[in-house]
């Protein structure tokens, strides 16, 4: 990474030291709600938080999280879905479930490659992928297979990746003990690891919590996001990024990632809340001006109190009030 801040040259302002800022939920869309719901739900106990229709435009939301008491309320006495991290938000558009023709772009398949799995972290992977084998869970990697005999991938109904990983580790302090399965991280790949890095951190205030080279296979990890909670690891935590950046591609002029939201879509968008988004817009557009792209700036569009920005790639990053109402 440079040493100076070359594509967004700023100092860190007050919206960005706000200790509200978390990444709440990642947005995939699904062919069939119900099939998709029932499978993560019966296969990894996941709850519904809550779920709203739009029929004007016809398409739904339906918002799932792992177990958690953490959730506030809204002023309405609703659940504040956007308070918390680890939030997985499936978007149905109506109809889909009913054309045999439609299908989901996963991110992993050429030429469509951009967006590639979300990460479910567990106590104990081989007890955990040896239920979901029973149950009838389709992989696309079992941990014996491959390089990498600490991680495998799960297929969900709509062929989206979701990566398995132990969070007790050896090689950590805590945790130590069961703390529950956690909806850990989402990967995106980035054509330019430095200017990605430096958007992350200036723009949206996040730390880089790890970073693994893979000399071997040519590429980096870089784990972003906020804070880990005490007694936890950038594993077990929730509400983190991972950019990862396959060497050489920054260099390449015709190179670009397929961004989830261009015909095929798929992948939607990360969210940030915080409790005032408002000043956090304020600030990212008064420092940087056209440096920085939005696709929808705060409470200008159709659904208010929101914002669309976007990253050196073109992934949506959506940004709302912590006890936003659905």
């Amino acid at each position: 990474m440079a040493s100076e801040n070359k594509f967004y040259p700023i100092k860190i302002g007050s919206a960005l030291n706000d200790s509200t800022l978390k990444i709440n939920h990642t947005c995939l869309r699904v062919k069939d709600p119900a099939r998709t719901i029932d499978f993560y739900k019966k296969h990894f106990g996941m709850t519904v938080l809550g779920s709203k229709d739009f029929p004007d435009a016809k398409f739904s939301l339906h918002f799932l999280t792992f177990p958690k008491d953490n959730v506030g309320k809204t002023e309405k006495g609703e659940t504040a879905i956007f308070s918390v991290s680890g939030v997985l938000e499936l978007t149905h558009n109506w109809g889909s479930e009913s054309d045999p023709e439609f299908k989901i772009n996963n991110g992993n398949e050429e030429p469509y490659r951009g967006f590639g799995h979300i990460c479910f972290s567990v106590a104990n992977i081989e007890e955990t992928c040896k239920r979901l084998e029973s149950e009838g869970v389709s992989f696309k990697k079992r941990m014996s297979d491959g390089r990498q005999k600490n991680i495998a991938f799960a297929l969900d109904p709509d062929g989206y990746w979701i990566e398995l990983v132990q969070y007790i580790k050896d090689t950590e302090e805590s945790p130590r003990k069961d703390v529950g399965d956690k909806f850990n991280h989402t990967m995106i790949r980035v054509k330019d690891a430095e200017k990605s890095l430096e958007f992350y951190q200036n723009v949206l205030g996040m730390k880089i919590l790890r970073k693994t080279d893979h000399e071997n296979a040519k590429f980096t990890l870089y784990f972003l996001g906020y804070e880990v909670p005490s007694g936890h690891n950038s594993s077990s935590a929730e509400g983190v990024l991972e950019l990862t950046h396959n060497w050489g591609t920054e260099n390449d002029p015709n190179f670009k990632y397929h961004n989830g939201n261009d015909k095929p879509q798929g992948y939607g968008h990360i969210c940030v809340s915080c409790d005032d988004p408002a000043l956090l817009c304020h600030e990212i557009e008064g420092k940087y001006g056209d440096k920085i792209q939005w696709g929808v700036k705060y409470n200008q569009g159709k659904m208010k109190n929101l914002a669309f920005i976007k990253d050196p790639d073109g992934y949506s990053i959506e940004v709302v009030p912590s006890y936003l109402t659905l």
